[in-house]
């Protein structure tokens, strides 16, 4: 493949959708010198709860901050067994091991990505406290089969914010639900997250435990706090939400249309799904692909950097592994021009030639 478009226009797999809109209430709470958590932190949290259709919200600087607190307020820890999937990124891995239990396994349905409700029974034990549940890629989890398990649920919402499962939001459903602003994230304040519950005793340890100062008594809390500066660029990025979401469904439409004819596995087509990513399961390794599109300069990857099993050292997760080799996340964001979008598909369908010749070779 040529070099011709490897320099000033490359394409990056992710990138923030910010604007001039983002920098007037940064500016205004600089201005302010209420810089830390304050009132800004305070309206982004309720207008978050009330955007998200949930009672209480608490803020915090990650979206794995977020989750920790969530798996402390529930009292998990040593003996405690927490199954994820082996298919997401580390910061759930990170999250279990930081309350002292033992994270559990689980496989996904190869045609979503998501956690297989049928293997997550298989892994229940006496000691299962919780099951954390990824919307991943922008596409909800099927919740009724794991709601079904009787098990407390905390949903991951870190890539799903707007998702709808049923016409009911995610992170409405478990006990509680996390969500993450990181630079890349559906919206995002830069580094960031928020927990939301419709249970208040939950979300008052929860505030509790995110700090750590003027505190009558003694216990380990942390300092988990978020900004007025990075709730400025949320509040924002908020009232946006929607017109992202329409524009990343405008570019998977165009998505399935260029490549429906191809011999690949496309997105679930749910009425609910976002398209945080727009991920191709490719029938074979995705290595090549991502070389030869790096070469045109569209910046893809393998949406799961490496599974979980694999750091553990665990054999199986076949599923899983699958995925993780032969999966091809390709650019959709709200900033990607129609001019893009097409090199994106130029760049993707004459890859797919070269890789289906070389097979014939």
């Amino acid at each position: 493949m040529n070099q011709t478009n490897a320099s000033s226009d490359y394409i990056p797999h992710s990138r923030p959708t910010l604007g001039q809109e983002e920098i007037d209430p940064v500016a205004g709470v600089i201005a302010s010198s209420q810089i830390a958590q304050g009132r800004v932190v305070h309206e982004f949290e309720r207008t978050f709860a009330q955007k998200m259709n949930a009672k209480y919200a608490v803020s915090t600087n990650s979206g794995t901050a977020a989750l920790h607190l969530v798996l402390l307020a529930m009292g998990i820890g040593e003996q405690d067994e927490v199954i994820i999937p082996s298919y997401v990124c580390t910061a759930l891995l990170n999250a279990v091991k930081y309350v002292g239990a033992t994270p559990v396994l689980a496989e996904i349905d190869p045609e979503n990505y998501n956690l297989d409700p049928d293997d997550v029974k298989r892994q229940l034990t006496k000691r299962t406290k919780a099951v954390i549940v990824p919307h991943l890629f922008g596409l909800a989890a099927e919740m009724e089969g794991l709601l079904a398990l009787n098990v407390p649920i905390i949903e991951d919402c870190a890539q799903a914010i707007g998702s709808t499962y049923r016409q009911k939001c995610v992170g409405t459903f478990g006990e509680a639900a996390i969500f993450s602003f990181y630079a890349t994230k559906v919206m995002t304040t830069g580094e960031g997250g928020m927990v939301v519950s419709d249970s208040k005793d939950l979300m008052d340890r929860v505030r509790d435990l995110r700090e750590y100062d003027n505190k009558d008594k003694y216990k380990i809390r942390y300092n988990y706090k978020t900004t007025d500066i990075c709730a400025a660029i949320g509040l924002v990025q908020l009232s946006r939400i929607e017109k992202f979401i329409r524009r990343r469904r405008a570019i998977a439409r165009s998505y399935d249309q260029a490549f429906e004819s191809l011999d690949l596995q496309l997105p679930a087509r749910e009425q609910g799904h976002i398209y945080f990513r727009y991920v191709l399961g490719l029938g074979t390794d995705s290595s090549s692909w991502i070389r030869k599109l790096k070469a045109e300069g569209i910046e893809c990857a393998r949406p799961v950097y490496r599974p979980l099993h694999q750091y553990l050292g665990l054999k199986g997760f076949g599923r899983t592994e699958k995925a993780w080799k032969e999966s091809l996340s390709i650019p959709i964001y709200p900033s990607l021009t129609e001019e893009n979008v097409e090199r994106v598909i130029k760049g993707l369908i004459n890859t797919y030639k070269e890789e289906i010749s070389e097979r014939h070779i």
